[in-house]
């Protein structure tokens, strides 16, 4: 299981530019929010599975297709959601997204001219947000990142290293939760 996580794990590190100084402050996985509804898809999907086992003829086959389409767009979209990652390091803010085909997209620190915090009422019951970035350039791969747990502490660390200040270790930053 362990070779599995390795496998997909998008091993954002190595985009840190460690010659030039650079050190990944954060990195930032998505809310588990996101996988809520293609897990309950993959549930269904199982069940209907094995719900066409118990059937004859086309009807086992057309139900079981249907049962491994549903599975199978839910997993990838699991992966998908898995593999997206946002990281704020020393010099730039750097996110990297996709499966097969990878994005990737960054704004020095220094560009970033505007950033607003969206939390809808279910991400303030539920603890994530979202970032906006505005820089020179306007719109591009960074203009927004959905679903970022711990917003607030992740905005905090953010606002510090806009601000010059050495980054600390995470939990220095915002505590140790006690």
């Amino acid at each position: 299981m362990k070779n599995l996580v390795a496998f997909i794990d998008p091993h954002i590190d190595r985009y840190v530019m460690s010659v030039s100084g650079e050190k990944k402050v954060i990195e930032i996985h998505k809310h588990w929010i996101v996988l809520l509804w293609p897990t309950l898809r993959v549930l269904l999907a199982i069940v209907l599975m094995v719900w066409a086992l118990s059937l004859s003829g086309n009807w086992f086959w057309f139900v079981w297709l249907v049962g491994f389409v549903l599975g199978f767009h839910a997993l990838w979209r699991i992966l998908t959601e898995y593999r997206d990652r946002f990281m704020i390091s020393t010099i730039r803010l750097f996110r990297a997204h996709g499966v097969l085909a990878t994005q990737r997209a960054a704004i020095p620190i220094s560009r970033v001219v505007d950033i607003t915090v969206d939390r809808p009422a279910l991400g303030r019951w539920l603890n994530y947000g979202h970032f906006k970035f505005e820089s020179a350039a306007q719109i591009q791969g960074l203009y927004k990142i959905s679903y970022v747990k711990d917003i607030n502490d992740v905005e905090n660390i953010l606002y510090t290293v806009i601000g010059g200040d050495l980054p600390l270790p995470r939990e220095e930053l915002v505590g140790d939760g006690t």
